[in-house]
């Protein structure tokens, strides 16, 4: 492994100027990444029970073209489906049997709608078209090839950092609490598409948060308001428990009351309304976007848990940076980890740590760190087997 170790004297946090956004579970980006994902899940478990082992899959490519509705308070139809396409590769015969690949990458796709936007009639309001096709010959072989320790199934680079700012922090936990199961029990009118954009300028905070309200829990535009103060106190509350810092927090902040142009909806998402969705465009594998700090545009969602580094590494990257803030206390820590297609996942091209706020590295003690997250890459795959490791 060839390790390169930066250090800096200023903190990582020394930025007078921040942004951090999360895309929630309704919206259409993030809609896609949790199909990508599940279908892979879903794969992985009819490989295993059919035949006890993995097989080769990368089933990365999701597009979610947005329907038509007529949202209304109190109400309001869907008028034109959604139409999610779901594209990428996977093993579809295996020592002589076919396997039902479509039909596993169909059941998942609907698991997921029902659970993210459960007001939709996935049935009636959804066209759902599967286009997986077995992957090419030498990314399958390569695959095969893999003994104890996987081969690399691509040239790529994962990035991760820690620990989290203040805002980073907020702006997750703001999503979570909004989008949280207790939440729509108590407010149903909230549906799950929900944006949270954070910003921070110097010790100022601010929140913009966009929420699709659900028409038929809706009224009256005087309900809408309401629901719209319930987001903010949520919010408002959720930052109280992280920062003292100054706070503002805005919801719905295009909605033009006077004439009525609210974000309302009939099920929850704008998705029903024009508004599409692709694997890769949303929230990055710690699920954040984070503009000001190093990020890949690597789409981790749905590929192979067990050899596909744009998946592993990033996950490994985040591990890595966290066990070296938890080591190194005050420091910030990040770190890329480049693959070589064909070598194994445990090697990698090149370990980059940058260290902000240390005044001297010991080289060997931050090997150990890399080597030890390295080395658990298998148990790894099986954290994603049994769903305990999210990448979005």
């Amino acid at each position: 492994m060839d390790l390169f170790i930066d250090t800096v004297e200023s903190g990582a946090i020394a930025q007078s100027v921040e942004v951090v956004e999360r895309k929630g579970l309704g919206h259409p980006d993030t809609l896609c990444d949790a199909i990508a994902e599940r279908v892979s899940w879903r794969l992985c478990q009819h490989y295993m029970q059919q035949f006890g082992t993995l097989l080769h899959h990368n089933v990365d490519k999701v597009l979610l073209c947005g329907g038509a509705s007529q949202a209304a308070f109190g109400g309001g139809v869907m008028s034109a489906p959604i139409e999610i396409f779901l594209g990428g590769r996977a093993t579809e015969s295996w020592q002589g049997a076919k396997l039902p690949i479509h039909e596993i990458a169909t059941a998942a796709c609907s698991e997921v709608l029902r659970e993210c936007v459960p007001a939709l009639d996935v049935e009636r309001d959804v066209r759902i078209v599967s286009r997986l096709r077995a992957g090419s010959t030498d990314l399958t072989r390569l695959f095969a090839r893999g003994g104890q320790m996987p081969l690399a199934n691509d040239t790529s680079c994962g990035v991760g950092f820690a620990p989290w700012t203040q805002l980073e922090r907020i702006v997750r936990e703001v999503e979570r609490t909004l989008n949280a199961p207790e939440t729509k029990r108590v407010h149903p009118a909230l549906g799950s598409d929900v944006k949270v954009m954070g910003l921070r300028r110097e010790d100022r905070l601010r929140l913009v948060i966009a929420c699709a309200m659900i028409g038929r829990h809706v009224p009256e535009l005087a309900a809408y308001v309401e629901a719209t103060q319930v987001v903010r106190e949520l919010a408002m509350r959720v930052a109280r428990d992280i920062t003292t810092s100054p706070l503002e927090v805005h919801v719905n902040v295009a909605d033009d009351l006077a004439k009525g142009d609210v974000f309302l909806t009939v099920v929850g998402t704008s998705a029903e309304a024009g508004d599409d969705g692709e694997v890769g465009r949303g929230n990055r594998c710690n699920g954040l976007i984070t503009p000001h700090r190093p990020m890949t545009m690597e789409a981790a969602a749905g590929k192979n848990p067990v050899s596909h580094v744009g998946k592993l590494y990033n996950v490994t990257a985040s591990r890595i940076a966290q066990d070296l803030a938890l080591d190194l206390p005050g420091v910030g820590a990040e770190v890329s980890l480049v693959s070589r297609i064909g070598a194994p996942i445990d090697a990698p091209e090149l370990a980059y740590v940058r260290l902000a706020g240390a005044r001297a590295a010991d080289r060997t003690r931050i090997r150990d760190i890399v080597q030890a997250q390295l080395e658990q890459l298998p148990a790894l795959r099986d954290a994603f087997l049994a769903g305990l490791v999210g990448v979005f």
